[in-house]
């Protein structure tokens, strides 16, 4: 049985960042329209923090009992490396499936946005859909377009929505550089696992792409998410400060390039989660500044 530790590699904390980041980036948003809920924005953290480990274990258990993760370079993988049975890694990703429905659920009677209450469910089938069931989206390439919706988009406006009850220009842009900044985070680690998800036959976009222009993909998605703030300085002009990340990035683009070993990839994934919530951080100190000026 797998120790504590185990299940705690197991929920692969370096992603962590990337579920906080569209949170922050969504409540400086509602603070530009005046209208940031502190008790709303935790909520939000909440839930998308308990999402993105239910995936980290569903994707776990649905990659191990296929086989996928047999060969696999990078962090501990439960079922596929027999630290744990696969029914438990399944128990574990609906608990924190129900647990963040539940807390989504307070949040929308809280917000009063009962519409929102949809959202739930359709985030639990895009979670489960990854790599779980019959056929799985993950597996055709169809993963990177759902984390840039999910885990950018509608965790960003969504955060903006519950707390604010509208949505403006600057959560728009912030969601899209969030899940720019995530799905970047999901190509460094397909590109990783070319060789071993195309023996598997698991067709990521990084393996319909191909090594180079999978890599390639990854820096134009960091530099596009980082430039793409900008057309908010005549409104926000302390968004300039989300410029001070680019000395950040050169480090993990310039391993996505030049990177020959797989394993030399690893670090990409805490670097890029690190970079998703420095940009947030970043991105809100310059909606702040000059919301209170």
């Amino acid at each position: 049985m797998a120790t504590a530790a185990q299940w705690l590699e197991g929920a692969r904390p370096r992603t962590l960042p990337m579920a906080l980041a569209p949170v922050i980036i969504g409540s400086a948003a509602a603070y530009g329209l005046g209208a940031f809920v502190p008790l709303n924005a935790v909520l939000a953290g909440v839930v998308s923090v308990l999402l993105q480990v239910g995936v980290n274990y569903a994707n776990d258990y649905s990659d191990g009992i296929r086989g996928t993760d047999d060969a696999r370079v990078g962090p501990l993988r439960l079922t596929g490396s027999g630290a744990a049975p696969p029914q438990p890694g399944k128990r574990a990703a609906f608990l924190c499936f129900g647990a963040a429905m539940l807390a989504g659920l307070v949040l929308v009677v809280l917000a009063g946005a009962w519409l929102r209450i949809l959202v739930g469910p359709a985030c639990v089938a895009a979670a489960w859909g990854y790599t779980g069931g019959r056929n799985p989206y993950g597996y055709r390439g169809l993963g990177d377009l759902f984390v840039f919706v999910f885990f950018g988009l509608v965790a960003t406006l969504g955060t903006t929505f519950t707390q604010a009850g509208q949505l403006s220009g600057a959560a728009w842009i912030g969601a899209v550089s969030s899940g720019l900044i995530a799905t970047a985070l999901l190509m460094a680690n397909n590109v990783r696992d070319i060789p071993t998800d195309r023996e598997v036959g698991k067709r990521t976009l990084a393996v319909r792409l191909g090594d180079r222009p999978a890599r390639l993909s990854y820096v134009l998605m960091l530099a596009v998410a980082i430039l793409l703030p900008l057309l908010l300085t005549p409104t926000y002009p302390w968004i300039l400060l989300v410029l001070l990340l680019v000395p950040l990035c050169v480090a993990p683009a310039r391993l996505m390039l030049r990177g020959q070993q797989r394993q030399s990839l690893i670090p990409v994934l805490k670097q890029t989660g690190i970079i998703g919530l420095v940009f947030a951080v970043l991105f809100a100190l310059g909606i702040a500044l000059t919301t209170a000026n």
